[in-house]
């Protein structure tokens, strides 16, 4: 049995990844992140966000063991730390447009 310690500690680490995702800018980093390992300058072309905000978003997804961060050269270059965080977004993203087929499915036309 796991001790009321245990469950609080895994508690708050799932807390602090779902806090993590509640960001939509961090999302688009996760995606873009998924299909090559990037540096800052690189994402903050690609996103057409300013350098500051792709920094500080970073730091809370390195922060939360979502992204490593490796030296290159003068450069930092970050990736997954696991691809299954992509493969766990996809789901989410399925459950949302399942949600929402549902609800769209309750709208009656009136005659």
């Amino acid at each position: 049995m796991l001790s009321q310690t245990l469950i609080q500690e895994i508690t708050q680490l799932h807390a602090d990844f779902c806090s993590a995702l509640a960001d939509s800018t961090r999302l688009v980093l996760l995606y873009a992140l998924a299909d090559e390992p990037r540096n800052v300058s690189e994402l903050t072309r690609e996103l057409n966000l300013p350098q500051p905000t792709i920094s500080r978003h970073l730091k809370i997804l390195r922060d939360r063991g979502m992204v490593v961060a490796m030296r290159r050269g003068m450069a930092v270059q970050y990736s997954l730390a696991d691809p299954r965080f992509i493969d766990a977004l996809d789901i989410l993203r399925t459950l949302m447009r399942e949600r929402i087929q549902y609800r769209a499915s309750l709208i009656v036309e009136p005659e």
